[in-house]
């Protein structure tokens, strides 16, 4: 179906420079669709130039961010093999939140690279030049005119011989484009021509011929409009000669959101449009200068597809892509020319369908995509438990083939094994520590882990027969399995893959009972509880094995954590979803006590809680009472972690659970996690997003006295010299040993309650700036009899670690 598009001039009142040539690459970011399109990791943008591929890693905000730093180009060549890391290009003075490698774009020896999180928001961006060793050196930097109010400058750039753009689609009124000689100078702001609150005016740039295209995927209440300028300002004047829409559009559509041109042509993207499923429009200039949409482009499956949140077009293909398909796992399609007869006549056929390869749901494959020559690239930019991935495909006599995988280059960190690596100094090789010496690592390739997978919890058991010790790891698709009985010589022996047809995905959590490990995986579809019976290990010997699960429980369906209260052989799987009875997020409760027929015995959950109060528990500790209460003693109590709050139940009996109490707390976030002490008179939980998101400023540990279980009292808020996220603690007599992500492990003296003494740390993660932000140490087991715990650190490895001098009881 052909339509006409209207052209609309409106009138605005700045001016631009000479005429351009055509770029040879150029990228554009989608800030108003970030959260649902793309991310800010690595593949956050990409440029092809001759022989090398740039890939984009903003490496995240200050806060809240997986392994934040100040961003960097990851440059990869083509090898003998596909394409290999070569190096890394880095800005002068460029810090953590400038967003440094947002937008790229690169003709022949330049390379043009968006910073729009730098100067608090206001942007930037910054010229690179290649010498003539290969080497690329920072020339220039573009700072945005004081005087006016820009924001975002460098979310999207465009670079043409000596002329350079910068989209400036703020976030907090009209957007505005900035112009600059690529030597320097100052700018040539054009500001957009219809002025409207957030039209994110910019948030897309390209570049053909005599056009200069400009997506605002926010005006006219999110329909979104796309405008081709003249690039011969001043002489033509400021107003666009066209406004390009989506005749039938709606608010959402995001029509503009990315933008390609090529000859009389350019590709436009609307990921919103068609509630969600998204289309690419083609709009094909005339000799008379009209314009005609020559072809509509959808993603052949219905349902949400995201298509059009990247779009390439080189006048020889087209591709289009749609990360929001296959719950957000991805995929890219891929069209031929196939007639370029009059403009108005182009026409495209259909090449090939290519699904996200190898990544799973959330992958955002498709979020981005370049094209030159016989080269094109798709990032994945969610992929790798958010780290981000990028695909090169290569174009061949039978189309166009997968290449490459591309991945950010990380420090290769040593494993240390046979002797013990003693904290002197304050560190030991690259980590930094006090009065925890290093017993062993075993880095994340030496557990069996793929490329992209990454730790997460960690549980442990002793043989009651052979009394060696096990680290039971969580992977991001499986649990490794670790012999630690000589604890400077670690042993993987072999891994449970997750279930048959779940998805790999960030959290795993292991418990123990009666030499049986129980497993549940959050976000992860049908994967319910996997039970394994631990005494296979001892036969394990030789290279390491796939083990397959003993029983499966399909009660439930994904679970973020499993409790369970070896007393009395109940289980219980909190926060569960995705299928089955997930009891609103509460206790789903199920008898082990015959670990390869488990039972469900019923929910309970606290609608006091909870973010959606639906009772949800994020973690909980269910025990025996023995504490000082004299009403509860020897019943079956569960303190959760319920994201609002502090959730105290007796669940001793079945059938008829009660919610005893609640405690509340200030500055609350995300309740997380917590461990009674063993005289069950206190509860040490943390709050995993408070430090994130601004509450704090410091780790905070919240100690609870329940002492009377109907009436807990927040005895104090403790704070920590440090200031990350705290995650996963657990007493050992008077010692708290906390996984605090990106300061490591932390151990405190908790012999006066009210008072932790820190008495020692080890951090996991070489030279990180201690940031509130995802990444190290996810949890520990401190209960092995050798006095050692082990640490699982996101995408370092398995720490074995011996904290001096010993717990007391």
């Amino acid at each position: 179906m052909k339509f006409r598009a209207k052209a609309i001039v409106a009138s605005v009142s700045l001016v631009f420079g000479p005429a351009l040539h055509t770029p040879l690459s150029a990228q554009s970011r989608s800030p108003d669709l970030e959260s649902i399109w793309a991310a800010a990791g690595f593949g956050a943008a990409i440029a092809i130039g001759d022989g090398e591929v740039f890939v984009g890693r903003t490496g995240g905000g200050v806060a809240g961010a997986i392994y934040p730093s100040p961003g960097s180009i990851h440059v990869f060549e083509r090898g003998n093999d596909g394409w290999d890391f070569a190096y890394i290009i880095a800005g002068d003075d460029v810090e953590i939140g400038d967003e440094f490698g947002a937008a790229l774009a690169v003709d022949g020896d330049r390379l043009l690279v968006g910073s729009p999180g730098r100067t608090d928001g206001v942007g930037g961006a910054y010229i690179f030049e290649r010498g003539s060793d290969g080497t690329w050196a920072q020339t220039v930097e573009f700072v945005p005119p004081a005087d006016r109010e820009i924001r975002s400058a460098g979310a999207s750039v465009a670079l043409s011989g000596d002329a350079v753009f910068l989209g400036a689609p703020s976030d907090a009124g009209p957007g505005a484009i900035l112009r600059f000689d690529a030597d320097g100078g100052s700018a040539t702001l054009l500001a957009s021509p219809v002025v409207s609150a957030i039209d994110r005016f910019g948030a897309a740039l390209s570049l053909t011929g005599d056009l200069v295209y400009v997506g605002a995927p926010g005006t006219r209440d999110d329909r979104g409009a796309a405008y081709a300028f003249n690039a011969g300002f001043p002489a033509t004047g400021p107003s666009p000669t066209t406004i390009l829409a989506l005749p039938d559009g709606r608010g959402g559509d995001a029509f503009g959101t990315s933008l390609a041109a090529s000859g009389t042509s350019v590709l436009v993207g609307t990921p919103g449009a068609d509630e969600g499923a998204g289309v690419a429009l083609l709009f094909t200039r005339s000799d008379d200068g009209e314009w005609d949409a020559s072809a509509r482009l959808s993603f052949p499956e219905s349902g949400p597809a995201g298509y059009g949140s990247a779009v390439a077009f080189d006048g020889r293909s087209v591709w289009v892509g749609a990360s929001a398909v296959n719950q957000a796992a991805g995929s890219a399609q891929v069209f031929r020319v196939a007639e370029t007869g009059p403009p108005s006549t182009v026409a495209l056929e259909p090449q090939s369908t290519i699904p996200a390869p190898g990544f799973s749901r959330g992958a955002l494959f498709g979020s981005h995509v370049a094209l030159r020559d016989d080269v094109a690239v798709v990032a994945a930019s969610n992929a790798d438990m958010r780290l981000g991935a990028a695909v090169v495909f290569e174009r061949g006599d039978d189309g166009w083939a997968e290449s490459s995988t591309l991945r950010e280059s990380t420090r290769t960190l040593t494993a240390v094994t046979g002797e013990e690596a003693p904290c002197t100094d304050g560190a030991t090789g690259p980590f930094d520590c006090s009065q925890v010496d290093l017993v062993a690592f075993v880095p994340l390739a030496s557990l069996g882990a793929d490329p992209g997978t990454i730790l997460n919890d960690i549980w442990g058991w002793t043989d009651p027969v052979t009394g060696r010790d096990w680290a039971l790891v969580g992977r991001s698709d499986a649990t490794a399995f670790v012999d630690v009985s000589d604890p400077a010589n670690p042993r993987y022996v072999g891994e449970l893959p997750l279930t048959e047809g779940a998805t790999e995905n960030l959290w795993r959590d292991i418990k123990v009972y009666a030499d049986h490990a129980f497993i549940v995986a959050d976000g992860a579809g049908a994967h319910g509880v996997q039970i394994f019976d631990l005494t296979q290990l001892r036969d394990a010997s030789g290279p390491p094995v796939t083990f397959a699960e003993t029983a499966r429980y399909d009660g439930i369906a994904s679970s973020h954590n499993i409790v369970i209260n070896e007393e009395t052989g109940m289980a219980y799987a909190v926060g569960s979803s995705m299928g089955g009875q997930t009891c609103g997020g509460g206790l789903h409760m199920i008898d082990v006590r015959t670990p390869a027929e488990p039972v469900f015995l019923g929910c309970f959950s606290d609608a006091a809680t909870g973010r959606q109060r639906t009772g949800y528990s994020h973690d909980a500790q269910c025990v025996i009472y023995r504490g000082p209460d004299e009403d509860y003693q020897g019943r079956e109590i569960c303190f959760g972690a319920n994201e609002t709050a502090l959730s105290i139940a007796d669940v001793t009996d079945r059938d008829n659970p009660v919610a005893i109490a609640r405690g509340e707390y200030p500055n609350v976030a995300y309740a997380h996690q917590g461990w009674l002490t063993e005289d069950h008179r206190h509860f040490f939980m943390g709050d995993e997003a408070d430090e994130a998101q601004g509450g704090v400023d410091r780790t905070r540990t919240l100690i609870w006295d329940v002492a009377d279980l109907d009436d807990p009292l927040l005895l104090k808020e403790h704070f920590a010299e440090t200031g990350t996220i705290d995650h996963n603690q657990y007493v050992r007599g008077n010692r708290l040993y906390q996984a605090n992500l990106m300061s490591g492990l932390r151990v405190l003296d908790i012999s006066d309650v009210e008072n932790p003494i820190e008495i020692g740390f080890f951090d996991t993660v070489p030279d990180d700036a201690g940031l509130p932000a995802f990444g190290g140490a996810w949890s520990n087991y401190p209960f092995f009899e050798s006095g050692v715990v082990v640490v699982s650190s996101w995408s370092e490895g398995l720490f074995v670690l011996r904290p001096r001098g010993r717990p007391v009881s």
